[in-house]
Protein backbone atom coordinates (compact mmCIF):
# COMPACT_ATOMS: atom_id res chain seq x y z
CA UNK A 1 0.00 0.00 0.00
CA UNK A 2 1.63 3.32 -1.27
CA UNK A 3 3.08 4.71 2.60
CA UNK A 4 3.27 1.45 3.58
CA UNK A 5 3.02 0.11 7.27
CA UNK A 6 5.64 1.83 9.36
CA UNK A 7 7.71 0.02 12.17
CA UNK A 8 6.86 2.01 15.14
CA UNK A 9 9.21 5.00 16.16
CA UNK A 10 10.14 4.88 12.15
CA UNK A 11 9.42 8.31 11.73
CA UNK A 12 10.88 10.07 15.19
CA UNK A 13 14.45 7.38 14.63
CA UNK A 14 14.99 9.20 10.93
CA UNK A 15 14.41 12.62 12.07
CA UNK A 16 16.64 12.00 15.45
CA UNK A 17 19.44 11.03 12.79
CA UNK A 18 18.74 13.58 10.60
CA UNK A 19 19.05 16.28 13.77
CA UNK A 20 22.34 14.63 15.04
CA UNK A 21 24.21 15.30 11.25
CA UNK A 22 23.27 18.62 10.86
CA UNK A 23 24.04 19.03 14.82
CA UNK A 24 27.09 17.94 14.13
CA UNK A 25 27.62 19.36 10.87
CA UNK A 26 27.28 23.45 12.72
CA UNK A 27 28.86 22.94 15.25
CA UNK A 28 32.01 22.39 13.52
CA UNK A 29 31.28 24.99 11.41
CA UNK A 30 30.82 27.36 14.23
CA UNK A 31 33.88 26.81 16.36
CA UNK A 32 35.69 27.48 13.16
CA UNK A 33 33.82 30.63 12.60
CA UNK A 34 34.76 31.68 16.33
CA UNK A 35 38.31 30.71 15.18
CA UNK A 36 38.26 33.38 12.40
CA UNK A 37 35.63 35.92 13.93
CA UNK A 38 37.27 36.38 17.81
CA UNK A 39 34.88 38.84 18.96
CA UNK A 40 31.33 37.08 17.79
CA UNK A 41 28.47 39.27 19.55
CA UNK A 42 24.47 37.37 19.73
CA UNK A 43 22.42 39.22 16.60
CA UNK A 44 19.13 39.35 16.50
CA UNK A 45 17.94 36.75 12.81
CA UNK A 46 15.87 39.31 10.97
CA UNK A 47 16.76 40.30 7.45
CA UNK A 48 18.21 43.39 8.56
CA UNK A 49 20.72 41.46 10.80
CA UNK A 50 21.51 39.25 8.10
CA UNK A 51 22.17 42.28 5.49
CA UNK A 52 24.48 44.10 8.16
CA UNK A 53 26.58 41.10 8.66
CA UNK A 54 29.71 40.76 6.96
CA UNK A 55 32.02 38.86 8.95
CA UNK A 56 31.57 35.36 8.36
CA UNK A 57 31.47 34.20 11.69
CA UNK A 58 28.47 36.05 12.34
CA UNK A 59 26.79 35.12 9.71
CA UNK A 60 27.27 31.36 11.02
CA UNK A 61 26.39 32.80 14.33
CA UNK A 62 22.69 33.48 12.56
CA UNK A 63 22.46 30.17 11.63
CA UNK A 64 23.27 28.33 14.16
CA UNK A 65 20.81 30.38 16.40
CA UNK A 66 17.91 29.47 13.72
CA UNK A 67 19.16 25.77 13.61
CA UNK A 68 18.98 25.99 17.43
CA UNK A 69 15.33 27.38 17.96
CA UNK A 70 14.13 24.76 15.26
CA UNK A 71 16.13 21.87 17.21
CA UNK A 72 13.85 23.02 19.65
CA UNK A 73 10.65 23.30 18.09
CA UNK A 74 11.29 19.68 16.72
CA UNK A 75 11.61 18.40 19.52
CA UNK A 76 8.76 20.34 22.21
CA UNK A 77 6.77 17.27 22.80
CA UNK A 78 5.37 16.04 26.07
CA UNK A 79 8.35 13.95 28.13
CA UNK A 80 5.73 11.20 28.42
CA UNK A 81 7.13 9.50 31.24
CA UNK A 82 6.55 13.15 33.31
CA UNK A 83 3.16 12.90 31.90
CA UNK A 84 2.50 9.30 32.65
CA UNK A 85 4.04 10.14 36.12
CA UNK A 86 1.17 12.62 37.03
CA UNK A 87 -1.98 10.73 35.64
CA UNK A 88 -3.98 9.30 38.75
CA UNK A 89 -3.91 5.77 38.98
CA UNK A 90 -6.02 4.79 41.61
CA UNK A 91 -9.97 5.44 42.39
CA UNK A 92 -11.65 9.07 42.46
CA UNK A 93 -13.95 8.16 45.83
CA UNK A 94 -15.21 11.43 47.55
CA UNK A 95 -13.15 13.57 46.08
CA UNK A 96 -10.00 12.02 46.84
CA UNK A 97 -7.56 9.26 45.04
CA UNK A 98 -7.37 6.11 47.02
CA UNK A 99 -6.52 2.06 45.95
CA UNK A 100 -9.14 -0.67 45.39
CA UNK A 101 -10.52 -1.99 48.31
CA UNK A 102 -9.08 -5.22 47.04
CA UNK A 103 -5.82 -3.98 46.01
CA UNK A 104 -6.55 -5.62 42.89
CA UNK A 105 -4.75 -4.21 39.86
CA UNK A 106 -5.06 -3.68 35.42
CA UNK A 107 -2.29 -2.97 32.95
CA UNK A 108 -2.69 -0.45 30.26
CA UNK A 109 -0.65 -1.33 27.04
CA UNK A 110 0.20 0.62 23.93
CA UNK A 111 -1.20 -0.68 21.15
CA UNK A 112 1.34 0.43 18.85
CA UNK A 113 3.93 -1.58 20.42
CA UNK A 114 2.38 -3.66 22.83
CA UNK A 115 4.54 -2.26 25.89
CA UNK A 116 2.94 -1.82 28.98
CA UNK A 117 2.50 1.99 30.01
CA UNK A 118 0.45 2.19 33.50
CA UNK A 119 -0.75 -0.03 35.87
CA UNK A 120 -4.55 1.18 37.65
CA UNK A 121 -6.03 0.20 41.02
CA UNK A 122 -9.21 -2.21 39.78
CA UNK A 123 -12.39 -0.97 41.28
CA UNK A 124 -14.99 -4.24 42.82
CA UNK A 125 -18.15 -4.45 43.48
CA UNK A 126 -17.84 -2.67 47.32
CA UNK A 127 -16.00 -0.04 45.41
CA UNK A 128 -18.55 0.49 43.32
CA UNK A 129 -20.87 1.41 45.79
CA UNK A 130 -18.66 3.27 47.96
CA UNK A 131 -18.46 5.80 45.12
CA UNK A 132 -22.59 6.11 44.81
CA UNK A 133 -22.27 6.77 48.63
CA UNK A 134 -20.26 9.69 47.84
CA UNK A 135 -22.30 10.50 44.83
CA UNK A 136 -25.72 10.73 46.96
CA UNK A 137 -24.09 11.81 49.82
CA UNK A 138 -23.92 15.18 47.85
CA UNK A 139 -26.60 15.14 45.59
CA UNK A 140 -29.15 17.52 47.54
CA UNK A 141 -26.17 20.21 47.69
CA UNK A 142 -25.37 19.89 44.60
CA UNK A 143 -28.46 20.19 42.90
CA UNK A 144 -28.83 23.45 44.79
CA UNK A 145 -26.42 24.82 43.29
CA UNK A 146 -26.74 28.24 41.17
CA UNK A 147 -26.73 27.42 37.39
CA UNK A 148 -24.29 30.24 37.01
CA UNK A 149 -21.79 28.24 39.45
CA UNK A 150 -22.38 25.24 37.32
CA UNK A 151 -21.45 26.92 33.96
CA UNK A 152 -18.44 28.76 35.52
CA UNK A 153 -17.03 25.26 36.93
CA UNK A 154 -17.44 23.48 33.20
CA UNK A 155 -16.23 26.60 31.36
CA UNK A 156 -12.81 26.80 33.72
CA UNK A 157 -12.56 22.93 32.58
CA UNK A 158 -13.10 24.23 29.18
CA UNK A 159 -9.93 26.17 30.02
CA UNK A 160 -7.90 23.63 31.72
CA UNK A 161 -8.60 21.40 28.83
CA UNK A 162 -6.97 23.30 25.92
CA UNK A 163 -3.99 24.49 28.44
CA UNK A 164 -3.45 20.57 28.90
CA UNK A 165 -4.12 19.53 25.33
CA UNK A 166 -0.74 18.29 24.17
CA UNK A 167 -0.79 16.18 27.38
CA UNK A 168 -4.39 15.00 27.01
CA UNK A 169 -3.34 14.00 23.14
CA UNK A 170 -0.22 12.18 24.01
CA UNK A 171 -2.58 10.65 26.42
CA UNK A 172 -4.95 9.37 24.37
CA UNK A 173 -2.40 8.38 21.44
CA UNK A 174 -0.45 5.93 24.15
CA UNK A 175 -3.36 4.07 25.32
CA UNK A 176 -5.81 4.02 22.09
CA UNK A 177 -3.14 4.19 19.38
CA UNK A 178 -4.67 7.35 17.12
CA UNK A 179 -2.38 9.62 15.16
CA UNK A 180 -1.29 12.65 17.22
CA UNK A 181 -3.03 14.99 15.57
CA UNK A 182 -6.35 12.80 15.46
CA UNK A 183 -5.66 13.38 19.33
CA UNK A 184 -5.18 16.74 19.19
CA UNK A 185 -8.60 17.20 17.05
CA UNK A 186 -10.62 15.26 19.97
CA UNK A 187 -8.72 17.18 22.64
CA UNK A 188 -10.78 20.16 20.61
CA UNK A 189 -14.31 18.28 19.70
CA UNK A 190 -13.88 17.22 23.64
CA UNK A 191 -13.44 20.87 25.27
CA UNK A 192 -16.38 21.84 23.13
CA UNK A 193 -18.75 19.81 25.45
CA UNK A 194 -17.92 21.47 28.08
CA UNK A 195 -18.21 24.94 26.91
CA UNK A 196 -21.17 24.34 24.87
CA UNK A 197 -23.31 22.49 28.32
CA UNK A 198 -21.73 25.41 30.18
CA UNK A 199 -23.96 27.59 28.29
CA UNK A 200 -26.72 25.77 28.35
CA UNK A 201 -26.54 25.04 32.25
CA UNK A 202 -27.57 29.12 32.07
CA UNK A 203 -30.88 28.14 29.59
CA UNK A 204 -33.92 27.89 31.53
CA UNK A 205 -36.57 25.72 29.27
CA UNK A 206 -39.36 25.48 31.57
CA UNK A 207 -43.00 26.88 30.30
CA UNK A 208 -45.51 29.32 32.49
CA UNK A 209 -49.14 29.54 30.91
CA UNK A 210 -52.67 29.18 31.94
CA UNK A 211 -54.89 25.33 31.75
CA UNK A 212 -57.39 25.66 29.07
CA UNK A 213 -59.96 26.02 31.33
CA UNK A 214 -58.63 28.51 32.81
CA UNK A 215 -58.41 27.11 36.55
CA UNK A 216 -55.07 26.76 36.78
CA UNK A 217 -51.44 28.18 36.12
CA UNK A 218 -49.71 25.31 34.93
CA UNK A 219 -45.66 25.88 35.39
CA UNK A 220 -43.60 23.17 34.64
CA UNK A 221 -39.81 22.67 35.32
CA UNK A 222 -36.30 20.54 34.72
CA UNK A 223 -35.27 19.07 38.25
CA UNK A 224 -31.72 16.91 38.39
CA UNK A 225 -32.47 13.29 38.04
CA UNK A 226 -30.06 12.49 40.71
CA UNK A 227 -27.14 10.22 40.72
CA UNK A 228 -26.06 8.66 37.44
CA UNK A 229 -23.51 6.01 36.10
CA UNK A 230 -21.68 6.78 33.43
CA UNK A 231 -19.97 4.53 31.38
CA UNK A 232 -17.80 5.26 28.63
CA UNK A 233 -16.06 3.36 25.84
CA UNK A 234 -12.17 3.25 24.77
CA UNK A 235 -12.59 4.79 21.01
CA UNK A 236 -13.06 8.06 22.38
CA UNK A 237 -11.40 8.18 25.69
CA UNK A 238 -12.13 11.89 26.03
CA UNK A 239 -14.98 13.02 23.89
CA UNK A 240 -17.16 10.22 25.38
CA UNK A 241 -16.21 11.52 28.80
CA UNK A 242 -17.31 14.85 28.56
CA UNK A 243 -20.13 14.46 26.35
CA UNK A 244 -21.72 12.62 29.12
CA UNK A 245 -20.12 14.50 32.27
CA UNK A 246 -20.55 18.16 30.53
CA UNK A 247 -24.82 17.66 30.64
CA UNK A 248 -24.80 15.74 33.82
CA UNK A 249 -22.97 18.71 35.42
CA UNK A 250 -24.74 21.73 33.93
CA UNK A 251 -28.24 19.62 35.34
CA UNK A 252 -27.25 19.39 38.28
CA UNK A 253 -26.64 15.73 38.86
CA UNK A 254 -23.72 13.70 40.56
CA UNK A 255 -22.06 10.40 38.73
CA UNK A 256 -20.23 7.42 39.03
CA UNK A 257 -17.93 7.30 35.86
CA UNK A 258 -16.60 3.78 34.43
CA UNK A 259 -14.40 4.36 32.48
CA UNK A 260 -13.51 1.71 29.39
CA UNK A 261 -10.64 -0.57 30.40
CA UNK A 262 -8.73 -0.44 27.31
CA UNK A 263 -8.05 3.74 27.53
CA UNK A 264 -8.99 4.89 30.94
CA UNK A 265 -5.89 7.14 31.75
CA UNK A 266 -7.62 10.06 29.21
CA UNK A 267 -10.57 10.15 31.74
CA UNK A 268 -8.73 9.68 35.27
CA UNK A 269 -6.06 12.91 33.98
CA UNK A 270 -10.22 14.44 33.12
CA UNK A 271 -11.52 14.01 36.46
CA UNK A 272 -8.21 15.38 37.97
CA UNK A 273 -8.57 18.71 35.56
CA UNK A 274 -12.41 18.68 36.75
CA UNK A 275 -11.18 18.80 39.93
CA UNK A 276 -8.74 21.26 39.36
CA UNK A 277 -11.59 23.51 37.56
CA UNK A 278 -13.11 23.35 41.17
CA UNK A 279 -16.16 20.46 40.84
CA UNK A 280 -16.99 20.04 44.69
CA UNK A 281 -15.80 16.60 46.31
CA UNK A 282 -18.26 13.90 45.39
CA UNK A 283 -19.86 14.64 42.29
CA UNK A 284 -17.42 12.91 39.91
CA UNK A 285 -16.57 9.60 41.03
CA UNK A 286 -14.13 7.26 38.93
CA UNK A 287 -13.88 3.98 39.31
CA UNK A 288 -11.99 2.16 36.66
CA UNK A 289 -11.42 -1.19 36.55
CA UNK A 290 -10.81 -4.48 34.58
CA UNK A 291 -14.15 -5.89 35.13
CA UNK A 292 -17.31 -3.88 33.96
CA UNK A 293 -19.77 -5.67 35.84
CA UNK A 294 -18.37 -6.08 39.68
CA UNK A 295 -19.09 -2.07 39.23
CA UNK A 296 -22.55 -2.58 36.70
CA UNK A 297 -24.59 -4.95 38.26
CA UNK A 298 -24.72 -3.62 41.85
CA UNK A 299 -25.15 0.00 41.07
CA UNK A 300 -28.01 -1.22 38.83
CA UNK A 301 -29.44 -2.93 41.42
CA UNK A 302 -28.99 -0.15 43.67
CA UNK A 303 -32.55 2.01 44.36
CA UNK A 304 -30.54 5.44 44.77
CA UNK A 305 -29.35 5.37 41.75
CA UNK A 306 -31.38 7.49 38.76
CA UNK A 307 -29.53 7.65 35.89
CA UNK A 308 -27.54 5.08 32.83
CA UNK A 309 -25.31 7.02 30.47
CA UNK A 310 -23.80 3.90 28.04
CA UNK A 311 -21.57 4.23 25.25
CA UNK A 312 -20.73 1.10 23.49
CA UNK A 313 -22.02 -2.03 21.68
CA UNK A 314 -25.48 -3.07 21.02
CA UNK A 315 -24.91 -6.26 23.02
CA UNK A 316 -23.67 -4.99 26.42
CA UNK A 317 -26.14 -2.30 25.99
CA UNK A 318 -29.47 -4.71 25.69
CA UNK A 319 -27.59 -6.36 28.93
CA UNK A 320 -27.47 -3.29 30.44
CA UNK A 321 -30.81 -2.62 30.38
CA UNK A 322 -32.12 -5.24 31.34
CA UNK A 323 -30.48 -4.71 34.87
CA UNK A 324 -32.00 -1.56 34.16
CA UNK A 325 -35.33 -2.39 34.13
CA UNK A 326 -36.47 -3.23 38.03
CA UNK A 327 -35.27 0.17 39.35
CA UNK A 328 -37.19 1.68 35.99
CA UNK A 329 -33.83 3.72 35.39
CA UNK A 330 -33.44 6.45 32.69
CA UNK A 331 -31.24 5.32 30.24
CA UNK A 332 -29.43 7.08 27.19
CA UNK A 333 -27.85 4.05 25.26
CA UNK A 334 -25.33 5.03 22.34
CA UNK A 335 -24.93 1.55 20.65
CA UNK A 336 -23.60 -0.01 17.54
CA UNK A 337 -23.85 1.34 13.71
CA UNK A 338 -23.62 0.53 10.07
CA UNK A 339 -23.34 3.27 8.43
CA UNK A 340 -24.07 3.64 4.68
CA UNK A 341 -22.57 5.99 2.85
CA UNK A 342 -24.26 6.57 -0.75
CA UNK A 343 -23.10 8.36 -4.03
CA UNK A 344 -25.41 8.73 -6.20
CA UNK A 345 -25.04 9.52 -9.97
CA UNK A 346 -25.15 12.61 -9.87
CA UNK A 347 -22.42 13.64 -7.06
CA UNK A 348 -19.31 15.83 -6.62
CA UNK A 349 -17.19 12.43 -6.61
CA UNK A 350 -14.05 14.28 -5.65
CA UNK A 351 -15.98 15.77 -2.60
CA UNK A 352 -17.57 12.00 -2.15
CA UNK A 353 -13.97 10.88 -2.29
CA UNK A 354 -12.49 13.24 0.16
CA UNK A 355 -16.15 12.73 2.66
CA UNK A 356 -15.28 8.99 2.30
CA UNK A 357 -11.82 9.68 4.02
CA UNK A 358 -13.47 11.40 6.60
CA UNK A 359 -16.56 9.26 7.24
CA UNK A 360 -14.68 6.17 7.18
CA UNK A 361 -11.02 6.66 8.06
CA UNK A 362 -11.13 8.85 11.07
CA UNK A 363 -9.57 7.02 13.90
CA UNK A 364 -9.00 4.33 11.53
CA UNK A 365 -12.55 3.51 11.66
CA UNK A 366 -12.83 2.92 15.19
CA UNK A 367 -16.00 4.87 15.19
CA UNK A 368 -19.84 3.92 15.68
CA UNK A 369 -20.49 6.89 13.28
CA UNK A 370 -17.70 5.57 10.57
CA UNK A 371 -18.71 4.88 7.15
CA UNK A 372 -19.11 1.45 6.93
CA UNK A 373 -21.32 -0.04 3.31
CA UNK A 374 -20.19 2.14 0.51
CA UNK A 375 -23.34 1.95 -1.57
CA UNK A 376 -22.53 3.59 -4.94
CA UNK A 377 -24.54 4.14 -8.47
CA UNK A 378 -23.36 1.63 -10.81
CA UNK A 379 -22.62 4.14 -13.53
CA UNK A 380 -19.66 6.33 -10.94
CA UNK A 381 -18.66 3.24 -8.88
CA UNK A 382 -15.31 2.69 -10.92
CA UNK A 383 -14.51 6.52 -10.93
CA UNK A 384 -15.44 6.32 -7.15
CA UNK A 385 -13.17 3.05 -6.49
CA UNK A 386 -10.53 4.35 -8.20
CA UNK A 387 -9.99 7.93 -6.56
CA UNK A 388 -10.74 6.23 -2.71
CA UNK A 389 -8.17 3.78 -3.51
CA UNK A 390 -5.89 6.51 -4.57
CA UNK A 391 -6.31 8.58 -1.38
CA UNK A 392 -6.43 4.82 0.95
CA UNK A 393 -2.64 3.93 -0.79
CA UNK A 394 -1.18 7.75 0.47
CA UNK A 395 -1.74 6.87 4.07
CA UNK A 396 0.72 5.42 6.43
CA UNK A 397 -0.24 3.15 8.63
CA UNK A 398 2.26 3.29 12.43
CA UNK A 399 2.70 4.65 16.00
CA UNK A 400 0.87 7.24 16.46
CA UNK A 401 3.47 9.98 17.96
CA UNK A 402 5.52 9.28 14.61
CA UNK A 403 5.24 12.45 12.63
CA UNK A 404 3.92 11.37 8.96
CA UNK A 405 1.57 8.87 10.25
CA UNK A 406 -2.23 9.16 9.56
CA UNK A 407 -3.33 5.92 10.30
CA UNK A 408 -2.72 4.09 13.68
CA UNK A 409 -2.94 0.40 15.02
CA UNK A 410 -6.15 -1.38 16.16
CA UNK A 411 -6.92 -1.30 19.79
CA UNK A 412 -6.07 -4.82 20.47
CA UNK A 413 -5.31 -8.37 18.81
CA UNK A 414 -9.17 -9.58 19.10
CA UNK A 415 -9.88 -6.27 16.97
CA UNK A 416 -7.14 -7.05 14.56
CA UNK A 417 -8.12 -10.71 14.26
CA UNK A 418 -11.81 -9.74 13.48
CA UNK A 419 -11.30 -7.49 10.63
CA UNK A 420 -8.94 -10.29 9.35
CA UNK A 421 -11.82 -12.47 9.28
CA UNK A 422 -14.55 -10.15 8.15
CA UNK A 423 -11.84 -9.54 4.79
CA UNK A 424 -11.31 -13.01 4.57
CA UNK A 425 -15.28 -13.63 4.37
CA UNK A 426 -16.06 -11.27 1.25
CA UNK A 427 -13.03 -12.43 -0.49
CA UNK A 428 -14.61 -16.12 -0.11
CA UNK A 429 -17.51 -14.41 -1.54
CA UNK A 430 -16.85 -13.20 -4.40
CA UNK A 431 -15.48 -9.47 -3.04
CA UNK A 432 -11.80 -8.76 -4.60
CA UNK A 433 -9.49 -6.47 -2.81
CA UNK A 434 -8.64 -3.23 -4.64
CA UNK A 435 -5.81 -2.26 -2.32
CA UNK A 436 -4.75 -3.41 1.43
CA UNK A 437 -6.06 -6.43 2.82
CA UNK A 438 -3.28 -7.50 4.91
CA UNK A 439 -1.58 -7.29 8.46
CA UNK A 440 1.40 -5.33 9.72
CA UNK A 441 4.19 -7.13 10.66
CA UNK A 442 6.07 -6.14 14.55
CA UNK A 443 3.97 -6.35 18.52
CA UNK A 444 1.29 -3.58 17.22
CA UNK A 445 -2.42 -4.36 16.06
CA UNK A 446 -1.67 -3.12 12.12
CA UNK A 447 -3.88 -3.30 9.41
CA UNK A 448 -3.08 -1.93 6.07
CA UNK A 449 -6.23 0.35 4.80
CA UNK A 450 -8.48 -1.87 2.59
CA UNK A 451 -11.33 -1.21 -0.15
CA UNK A 452 -13.13 -4.59 -0.79
CA UNK A 453 -15.26 -4.47 -4.64
CA UNK A 454 -17.92 -6.36 -5.93
CA UNK A 455 -19.55 -7.06 -2.69
CA UNK A 456 -22.60 -8.53 -1.15
CA UNK A 457 -25.24 -7.93 1.29
CA UNK A 458 -24.73 -11.86 2.65
CA UNK A 459 -21.39 -11.16 3.80
CA UNK A 460 -20.27 -10.43 7.07
CA UNK A 461 -18.40 -6.96 6.48
CA UNK A 462 -21.82 -5.76 5.04
CA UNK A 463 -24.13 -7.09 8.00
CA UNK A 464 -21.89 -6.24 10.58
CA UNK A 465 -19.97 -3.44 12.05
CA UNK A 466 -16.37 -3.29 11.15
CA UNK A 467 -14.94 -0.95 13.61
CA UNK A 468 -11.73 -0.51 11.49
CA UNK A 469 -10.09 0.28 8.03
CA UNK A 470 -11.88 -1.82 5.48
CA UNK A 471 -14.20 -0.25 3.10
CA UNK A 472 -16.94 -2.58 1.77
CA UNK A 473 -18.39 -0.84 -2.28
CA UNK A 474 -21.80 -2.10 -2.86
CA UNK A 475 -23.89 -0.56 -6.01
CA UNK A 476 -27.15 -0.11 -7.03
CA UNK A 477 -29.25 0.95 -10.09
CA UNK A 478 -31.42 3.47 -8.70
CA UNK A 479 -32.60 5.15 -5.54
CA UNK A 480 -35.30 3.11 -4.13
CA UNK A 481 -32.49 -0.03 -4.54
CA UNK A 482 -29.92 2.37 -2.77
CA UNK A 483 -32.56 3.02 0.33
CA UNK A 484 -33.07 -0.46 0.21
CA UNK A 485 -29.69 -1.95 0.87
CA UNK A 486 -29.11 1.44 3.23
CA UNK A 487 -31.72 0.46 5.60
CA UNK A 488 -30.90 -3.47 5.21
CA UNK A 489 -29.36 -3.80 9.03
CA UNK A 490 -30.62 -3.66 12.37
CA UNK A 491 -28.79 -0.75 13.12
CA UNK A 492 -29.85 3.05 13.05
CA UNK A 493 -27.26 5.21 13.96
CA UNK A 494 -25.29 7.50 11.03
CA UNK A 495 -25.81 7.67 7.22
CA UNK A 496 -24.29 9.83 4.81
CA UNK A 497 -25.26 10.89 1.36
CA UNK A 498 -23.90 12.54 -1.72
CA UNK A 499 -25.94 13.93 -4.24
CA UNK A 500 -26.23 17.55 -6.26
CA UNK A 501 -30.39 16.92 -6.06
CA UNK A 502 -32.10 18.98 -3.19
CA UNK A 503 -35.10 17.62 -3.80
CA UNK A 504 -33.78 14.07 -3.65
CA UNK A 505 -32.05 14.77 -0.32
CA UNK A 506 -35.50 15.08 1.34
CA UNK A 507 -36.87 11.77 -0.12
CA UNK A 508 -34.27 10.21 0.98
CA UNK A 509 -34.17 11.59 4.45
CA UNK A 510 -37.19 10.53 4.83
CA UNK A 511 -36.47 6.86 3.80
CA UNK A 512 -33.24 6.51 5.46
CA UNK A 513 -34.04 4.69 8.63
CA UNK A 514 -30.95 6.64 10.85
CA UNK A 515 -30.77 9.26 13.60
CA UNK A 516 -28.34 10.71 12.09
CA UNK A 517 -27.56 12.19 8.12
CA UNK A 518 -24.57 13.51 6.62
CA UNK A 519 -25.54 15.64 3.38
CA UNK A 520 -22.70 16.38 1.05
CA UNK A 521 -20.81 15.81 4.33
CA UNK A 522 -18.53 13.21 6.02
CA UNK A 523 -17.77 14.53 9.58
CA UNK A 524 -20.98 15.96 11.24
CA UNK A 525 -20.85 15.09 15.09
CA UNK A 526 -21.15 18.37 17.22
CA UNK A 527 -21.90 19.31 20.33
CA UNK A 528 -24.45 21.88 19.21
CA UNK A 529 -26.32 18.87 17.51
CA UNK A 530 -28.53 15.79 18.86
CA UNK A 531 -26.56 12.35 18.54
CA UNK A 532 -28.33 9.21 18.46
CA UNK A 533 -29.88 6.47 16.77
CA UNK A 534 -32.77 3.81 15.69
CA UNK A 535 -33.51 0.78 15.98
CA UNK A 536 -30.39 -1.03 17.97
CA UNK A 537 -28.28 1.89 17.99
CA UNK A 538 -29.70 3.11 20.81
CA UNK A 539 -32.45 5.57 22.90
CA UNK A 540 -32.00 9.09 24.06
CA UNK A 541 -29.65 12.20 22.47
CA UNK A 542 -26.28 13.55 23.58
CA UNK A 543 -25.51 16.96 22.70
CA UNK A 544 -27.64 19.73 21.78
CA UNK A 545 -30.35 21.47 23.72
CA UNK A 546 -31.67 17.56 23.82
CA UNK A 547 -28.49 16.79 25.55
CA UNK A 548 -29.26 18.30 29.14
CA UNK A 549 -32.77 16.80 28.82
CA UNK A 550 -31.35 13.58 29.85
CA UNK A 551 -30.11 14.53 32.75
CA UNK A 552 -33.54 16.49 33.96
CA UNK A 553 -37.16 15.28 35.07
CA UNK A 554 -39.95 17.27 34.14
CA UNK A 555 -42.19 18.88 37.05
CA UNK A 556 -45.29 20.37 36.55
CA UNK A 557 -46.92 22.37 39.52
CA UNK A 558 -50.47 23.16 39.33
CA UNK A 559 -50.94 26.34 40.82
CA UNK A 560 -54.73 27.47 41.63
CA UNK A 561 -55.51 30.62 39.60
CA UNK A 562 -56.88 33.43 42.60
CA UNK A 563 -59.07 35.34 39.23
CA UNK A 564 -60.83 32.15 38.33
CA UNK A 565 -62.98 31.40 41.32
CA UNK A 566 -61.57 28.04 41.68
Amino acid sequence: MGGGIRPAGYARHHQAVVIFFISVILTYISIACKVIDKNIRPLPLSACAWRRTKKTGYRFAVLWGAFTQWRKVMNMSIDQKELLAKVPTQLLIGGQWCDASSSETFDVENPATGATIATLSSANSDDAVAALDAACAVQDEWARTTPRERADILRRAFELLHERADEFATLMTLEMGKPFAESQGEVTYGAEYLRWFSEEATRDYGRYSPVPEGTLRMVTRRKPVGPCLLITPWNFPLAMATRKVAPAVAAGCTMVLKPAKLTPLTAQYFAQTMLDAGLPKGVLNVVSGSSASAISEPLLADARLRKLSFTGSTPVGKTLLKGAADNVLRTSMELGGNAPFIVFEDADIDQAVAGAMGAKMRNIGEACTAANRFVVHESVAEEFTQKLATEFEKLVVGNGMDEGVTCGPLIEAKALDNIAALVEDAVDKGATVVTGGSRGEGAGHFYAPTILSNVSRETRVAQEEIFGPVAPILTFKDESEALEIANDTEYGLASYVYTEDSDRLWRVADGLEFGLMGFNAGVISNAAAPFGGVKHSGLGREGGAEGIEEYTSVQYLGIRDPYAGA
